[in-house]
């Protein structure tokens, strides 16, 4: 959670248009990220051709590459993490006439669209193409601007080192350990702090959405539907569903890295931890390869073509975050897809086949839900009067299809289930299948309420963390569990 200025700010003695010009750093300090990893990253998404040039600009320096990434995208500025704490310090400083400079590291352009998106700077210094505005660079960049004259500095990390030691006032915005030793060290104690940035674990944990992990439950559903069960299995089970959540959450991670900027402009999804600047990018690649080599490691000790499975899995996700979810339709079919990827994936490790039963009623019931999530998205749009921008490939004109599609795929599994009940494979597993008939109504009043709710713009985008926190989804699944006892 936000935190406030850990020192209370004080009236001045003297007018604050008459103190000191007060500069501001940019990356991790006005914003709570880095601008330059941030365009990176968008440029991976959009331009990722170009990717593979960028390594021959930095033998020209980082100066020059800092201003060709900058010129090959349009980094979207007014949804920037920015500190909103330092942001109205700065705001009440500009409006009792106080001079204020953005001083950075980035490229002069981007600082340049920032100061005219904020409309409080009165200058800015950055990064020209040829020098590389950090350190004593920029101290000296500084001192040739303003002359013998004091200033102030606010900054974040230890390249800011040299201004702060110089400043008349030295203060830092969420400032690094480093720079916390050193200043301590040189015996310079902060005049102000300006902190707002989530505690790290729980950022952590955030990023890599535990509570997703609830679809890979789907890699027990073969070993359970085989009414086989041994210690040995379930423990092979577990270790799968293990493998399973890791590489998932890796994807997440990956997903959310790629999709930083159109998460920024979401009501929502701007609070995840890369798109709010909780997390930095860097700590999410790293805590993203070390999910990936628990889990794929651990997957190759696991028995069967359990290894495969994840494998595709993961190649899948990734070419859906890449690209495939910006296709339409190709995206919901992608969706559906994952989910079957969970039940082969438990049917290799455990070793139980699959029947075509079982495969049918998913695809069509993990249809259904895709839909549902798409839909939701654009309803909820509907409801805010807000056109698509996130690049889905669907329009707000494709809400009535999209239903019909949903409610098709809903009540197709429907039919599945009911004709396998019905038919010989199920007097072999159950003593008195007659009870499977009453999941029948549960089906359809859960998958009704499903779209209804979403039809109202009352669903959470995502339908399995709606089942998961819904009261009535709990119910209807305890009742299935239930009667599923009652048929054995």
């Amino acid at each position: 959670m936000p935190q406030s200025i850990s020192k209370p700010i004080s009236q001045p003695e003297t007018p604050v248009a008459a103190q000191a010009p007060l500069c501001v750093d940019l990356d991790g300090t006005l914003v709570k990220s880095d601008t330059l990893v941030d365009s990176l990253l968008v440029l991976l998404r959009t331009r990722p051709a170009l990717v593979f040039k960028l390594p021959g600009r930095l033998l020209h320096g980082k100066a020059a590459f800092k201003a060709t990434v900058t010129e090959s995208i349009s980094l979207d500025v007014a949804h920037l993490p920015y500190n909103h704490v330092l942001l109205r310090f700065l705001q009440q400083e500009h409006a009792q006439g106080r001079t204020i400079f953005l001083v950075t590291g980035a490229d002069s352009a981007l600082a340049s669209r920032v100061a005219a998106h904020l409309g409080i700077f009165s200058g800015v210094l950055g990064s020209d193409g040829t020098t590389n505005l950090t350190g004593n660079k920029k101290l000296d960049s500084l001192r040739g601007c303003l002359g013998s004259g004091a200033f102030d500095y606010i900054g974040n990390g230890t390249p800011d080192l040299p201004l702060l030691a110089h400043a008349n006032a030295a203060m830092v915005a969420n400032p690094s350990l480093g720079l916390r030793m050193r200043l301590r060290a040189r015996g310079i104690r902060p005049a102000k702090e300006f902190l707002e940035r989530g505690p790290f674990l729980q950022s952590v944990l955030k990023a890599a959405r535990p509570h997703q992990w609830a679809k890979n439950l789907l890699i027990f559903v073969p070993l359970l539907l085989s009414h086989a069960l041994s210690a040995g299995k379930l423990l092979t089970a577990l270790a799968a569903f293990c493998c399973f959540s890791l590489t998932a959450s890796a994807a997440y991670i990956v997903n959310d890295l790629l999709d930083i900027e159109a998460d920024r402009r979401h009501p929502r999804k701007r609070l995840r931890p890369f798109a709010s600047g909780d997390l930095a990018p860097i700590t999410g690649i790293c805590i993203a390869a070390a999910f990936l080599l628990v889990g794929l490691v651990g997957g190759q000790l696991l028995p069967g073509g359990f290894h495969g499975w994840l494998l595709v899995y993961l190649a899948t996700t990734l070419a859906y975050s890449w690209y495939l979810k910006r296709i339409a339709l190709v995206d919901v079919l992608v969706l559906s897809g994952l989910y079957i990827l969970r039940l082969l994936a438990g049917s290799a490790a455990t070793q139980t086949p699959i029947s075509h039963w079982l495969a049918g009623f998913s695809m069509f019931l993990f249809l259904s839900l895709a839909i549902a999530k798409r839909f939701a998205e654009l309803e909820n749009l509907r409801a805010s009067n807000a056109a698509p921008a996130n690049g889905r490939g669907y329009l707000l004109a494709d809400l009535a299809q999209m239903r019909s599609f949903g409610t098709a795929g809903a009540y197709a599994a429907v039919v599945v289930f009911a004709i396998y009940i019905s038919g010989l494979d199920v007097v072999k597993l159950y003593r008195q299948p007659g009870w499977l008939w009453l999941i029948v109504p549960l089906m359809i009043l859960w998958l009704n309420r499903v779209w209804l709710l979403a039809s109202r713009g009352e669903l959470d985008e995502d339908p399995v963390a709606f089942a998961l926190t819904d009261r009535m989804s709990q119910l209807i699944g305890v009742a299935v569990v239930v009667i599923a006892w009652l048929a054995l």
